[in-house]
Order: structure tokens, then sequence, then C-alpha cells
């Protein structure tokens, strides 16, 4: 059996077979050797990007004040104004300031977050125009994430300004996301992807591992996400911000989320395989292993959970034998240093970002 599922594994790292969830559900298990199962991840990943690290930072535009009920979100709706520092739209000067520093610390791609469901009309130029202006200032790529897109025409406008990418993660399968989430369903999220992809968009959507599902639930993504043609997908692993609302939380060990981040560059060889939200915390000591099969990450952490910073990560990176994949000219040399980092000391418990943290160039 464990001979089978290793050939038809490695048929699916090759593109010599479409994936199946029964069968990547498998390599979940940890029946399966998980040295076994990193050997034919790494295979594609080395194939397709070599050592390379695509480093990403998230710039939280609009905090809060969202009428969705994601449970596992720190902005949703239910969400008191004690657990996270709600704001509107930040003014345009400071998103350009975040723009550079992120430019200048070396980051392949700047990534705009937005709550709400999803932009009307009259956002959507905004962000077009925001788009414009960080692109004529800043040549890095640019990535923005606002929601559900309801009208193709908003796309078009996005694609417009030059926007480069649009993340909207499918976050779990089509059968667990009633249990996460009442206020939209799981056709409106991969509507959202085929808008973009449509309108001449690059996409980025993901999944979110740790809440309350199956292993067919997260491999069904992982096979959802092939059928989309993803290129661009981001591995959470659930951080249980203060007054979540996910019920049968899934313990996770650094083992399973090796085997997940595995599992998803096996279905996906030719993606971006991004280790997002939760490394520092659940994968620990083991970042090293997961970048045998991943070759992307955020840096000075998510959206409202603070992570390791841009140092660390990049000490990281270079300590193991990989190369920041950045097409900046002017890098900021004390943030790309080589050099090594106690990785046992990276953070281990949820420290939720302050105003401060989310606004630093505010007036």
């Amino acid at each position: 059996m464990q001979s089978s599922l290793s050939t038809r594994l490695r048929a699916f790292a090759a593109g010599a077979a479409q994936p199946t969830v029964e069968e990547l559900a498998a390599a979940l298990d940890s029946t399966f050797p998980l040295a076994e199962l990193l050997t034919i991840g790494e295979e594609p990943r080395v194939q397709f990007f070599g050592k390379k690290i695509q480093v990403h930072i998230l710039d939280n535009i609009r905090n809060g004040h969202c009428p969705e009920d994601c449970g596992y979100c720190a902005q949703r709706k239910s969400a008191s104004a004690e657990e996270i520092p709600a704001y509107s739209l930040k003014q345009e000067e400071e998103i350009l300031k975040e723009a550079e520093q992120a430019y200048k610390s070396g980051a392949y791609r700047f990534c705009l977050v937005t709550s709400g469901t999803g932009p009307t009309e009259k956002q959507t130029i905004k962000y077009a125009e925001l788009v414009k202006k960080i692109k004529e200032r800043f040549p890095m790529r640019l990535c923005l994430s606002a929601g559900i897109i309801k009208d193709p025409k908003f796309a078009e406008m996005l694609a417009e300004a030059g926007l480069d990418r649009y993340n909207h993660n499918l976050n779990t399968s089509a059968e667990h996301t009633p249990a996460i989430v009442r206020t939209h369903n799981f056709d409106d999220r991969v509507r959202t992807i085929e808008h973009m992809k449509r309108a001449g968009v690059s996409v980025c959507s993901g999944v979110i591992v740790g809440m309350g599902e199956s292993n067919q639930d997260i491999a069904s993504v992982a096979v959802r996400l092939k059928e989309l043609d993803v290129p661009s997908i981001p591995v959470n692993f659930f951080l249980p911000v203060p007054g979540h609302e996910i019920d049968n939380l899934r313990e996770l060990s650094s083992e399973f989320c090796l085997r997940t981040l595995a599992i998803f560059r096996i279905a996906n060889p030719t993606a971006e395989i991004r280790v997002a939200a939760g490394r520092e915390i659940y994968l620990k000591d083991k970042q090293a292993e997961a970048l045998r099969v991943a070759n992307s990450l955020f840096v000075s952490g998510y959206l409202n959970v603070k992570g390791s910073d841009a140092a660390e990560t990049y000490s990281m990176i270079r300590a193991n034998g990989y190369q920041v994949d950045a097409e900046t000219s002017d890098m900021d040399p004390e943030l790309c240093k080589s050099g090594s980092i106690d990785q046992n000391a990276m953070i281990d418990s949820i420290e939720m970002k302050t105003r401060a943290d989310l606004r630093a160039f505010a007036e």
C-alpha cells in the first residue's frame, strides 16, 4: 500500500496524474513516512524554484468594521473594540510610506489587505488609484485582498490599474465552510477567483488548517486549487485569536504542518507554496524543513498577529542555504545580511499587533 501511494504521489508531483482527495488525505496520515513525503515534495520545489524564497509583506490598510462572521478572524462583526484596534482606510501617504519600507526591505511582493465583504464601486476606484501610485513609485509586485468580487467590472478596473495579483482564500472545503462562516458561502469565493482570472489578474488562494476540519477537507482544498489553476497558495495554520468562534480546534503538530505543506506542493507542483500564518508557533525549529517544499513566506507578522521580524526571517533563510528572491535594487543590508539565530527563541504564544504596530506611519 505504501509503495503504491508513493508511486501515485510522485506522479502528482511530476504533473503526470491528477491528484485525488483520497490519496492526498492518506499522505497526511502518520502511517506514511514524513521523510519520504518531504523528499517527494522537494523535487518539484527544486525543479521550478531552485533555492529561492519569495518574501511577502502584509499591510492591513483597513481593520475591523467587518459585517462578516468568519469565526477564525479577529475582524469579524462580533469582535469587540478591545480585541483589535479598528480603523477605516489608512490615508494614502501612510500606505505609500509602508510600501516604501517594504520595497527597501527587499519584499518580493507587497500585499494590501482590507476588511469587509467586498468592495463597492467607489472603493474599487480608490484601490485602483492606490495600485497605480504604488506601482509607479516602487517596482515590486503588488497584491490586493479586498474580499468577495461580485461584479466582474470591478475585477477589470483593478486589472487596468496594473494589479499583479488578487488574494482570496478558499480557507477550507465546501463541506466544512458552513462550520466556520455563515454570511457567505464557498461558491462566492470560487466566483471571486474566476472573475479575477477572466480579467487577467493572477490569483492567490489558500487554506487555513486547524479549524476542526478532517484530512479529507484539507486534501479537498489542495485538489480544488489545482482545478482552479491557482499559481500562489498560502498555507495558514490557525491562530486562535482572542474571542475566536471556532469549535473543535484541531491540535497541530510540527509534523502535521510539514505534511500539509508537502501535499499542497505535490498537488500543485508549479505553484508558489507559502508558509503563512502560524509558522513561528507551530513549526518553531522546523521552519527550514518547511522550506524544502515551500518557496515563499510572510515576514513581520500577519493581519493582526505578530510574527518574527524581517531580520530574523532573512537570517533563517540565509543560514539554511536559501536565497531571498527579490528584484529590489536598494535592499536594506541590515535586513538581508547573513547570520544565524536561535530558532527556538521564536515566539511561542500569540501576541496581537497594537495600533502602533499596524500604523507605524500614522500622523
